[in-house]
């Protein structure tokens, strides 16, 4: 689930001297990793489960009440029922919609795209995933905002390198973005993850232009959720206040993923399965 850009997230100015804390960011333990690497599998699992069901003739509220069958059924709970009054188990926005949709009766017709956002929470901590998902198919266009969104995602968790800065993610993410006709949304990023859905540090998809970004260390847990519009970038929030939309119409395209920074190479937290190496090059 997108945060939105804003400085509202809370400050640990008064903790940032404990050995668990990196300016206010919170680093997980080995014993925090065994529980949430499994609220991720979850996650992972679940959205697969999800985007199977996606078919044409289904609409957002069938989908929405099957996510909250299968989290059930591994003994978890959506991360985003109640979150600040968030109505639905999960985050649903088809086409031009860009995060935050809401379920309802619309049914989904063929060349619909549908980003599905799964936050569960599992043993006390979080995984938070996405994917944008083709309705019985969809055209060359729509594809490549697709592609390109995911490989974006990619490129950016290949820079959650200790010593690396979460301004290299960003960089990464907009260049690719921006390189193929599309752009990235300013208004919502990504976050730190753990026992809440929303910890510090943002991490946005674009050059904010900060010389302070702070330096990625083993231990931090992040979701790095590229969001990309077709057409221009400006959005606007529809009156159910939750729904984002692009406000040219255009289409838009959000995948995710909770990352942990390691000694080394990021490890993907999501995955229902571990990836190929190739998807990290």
């Amino acid at each position: 689930m997108g945060e939105k850009t804003r400085n509202c997230l809370p400050h640990a100015s008064r903790i940032t001297h404990h050995d668990n804390f990196v300016a206010g960011i919170k680093l997980k333990s080995e014993d925090d990793l065994k529980l949430m690497r499994p609220a991720g599998i979850v996650a992972g699992k679940v959205l697969d489960e999800i985007a199977a069901f996606i078919q044409p003739g289904v609409t957002t509220r069938q989908i929405d009440n099957f996510a909250a069958e299968r989290i059930r059924s591994y003994d978890a709970k959506s991360a985003f029922l109640g979150y600040r009054k968030f109505p639905c188990h999960t985050c649903l926005s088809v086409n031009d919609a860009v995060v935050h949709g809401l379920a309802s009766e619309r049914e989904l017709k063929f060349g619909d795209i549908v980003s599905v956002d799964v936050g569960v929470t599992y043993k006390g901590f979080i995984g938070d995933t996405a994917r944008t998902v083709v309705v019985g198919g969809c055209g060359v266009a729509a594809q490549r905002l697709l592609d390109v969104t995911e490989q974006s995602l990619y490129l950016g968790i290949a820079q959650a390198k200790p010593g690396n800065r979460v301004l290299d993610i960003s960089i990464a993410v907009q260049q690719y973005v921006e390189q193929n006709g599309f752009s990235v949304v300013r208004e919502f990023v990504g976050h730190g993850v753990g026992r809440t859905m929303h910890e510090e540090p943002q991490v946005p998809n674009f050059d904010e232009g900060k010389k302070n970004s702070p330096r990625l260390k083993p231990g931090m847990t992040i979701a790095i959720e590229p969001m990309v519009n077709a057409g221009r970038a400006d959005v606007k929030i529809l009156k159910d206040g939750w729904t984002v939309v692009t406000q040219d119409g255009s289409l838009s395209a959000h995948f995710e993923h909770t990352v942990l920074v390691t000694d080394g190479e990021p490890e993907i937290l999501t995955w229902a399965k571990m990836p190929s190496a190739s998807l990290l090059a």
